[in-house]
């Protein structure tokens, strides 16, 4: 059975996919996300396990708490950030495997044509 074909995306939703993955472009967000994806986290945690400044990291918490990837939930005096879009590391994941396969081509050839250097 063929795979069902998708409808093409209006310009609006494209803008949109182009936005999230605008968020996820920023290597100091991946950090955070990484830090959060075991458990949720306040800024002072989050400052300590990515060595960023407080007034950088709340930044980047910002731009992922609005692109709905995060949430923030107050408790006392400290506001802990969790996931809420678990998906994100789907895509995170598909990205660092090929990456990595990327690399591992790449050595591959360079180490046959140091060969036929020889």
């Amino acid at each position: 059975m063929p795979a069902k074909k998708r409808p093409q995306p209006d310009p609006d939703t494209l803008a949109s996919v182009a936005d999230y993955f605008k968020v996820l472009s920023e290597p100091s967000r991946l950090q955070i996300l990484h830090h959060l994806r075991s458990s949720p986290m306040n800024v002072m945690e989050l400052c300590e396990a990515t060595g960023l400044g407080q007034a950088n990291l709340s930044k980047h918490l910002k731009v992922l708490t609005q692109a709905g990837i995060l949430s923030r939930q107050p408790k006392g005096t400290s506001a802990y950030y969790e996931i809420v879009d678990p998906a994100v590391f789907e895509f995170c994941d598909l990205a660092c495997d090929r990456i990595h396969d990327r690399i591992l081509k790449q050595t591959k050839t360079l180490k046959q044509l140091k060969q036929f250097q020889r």
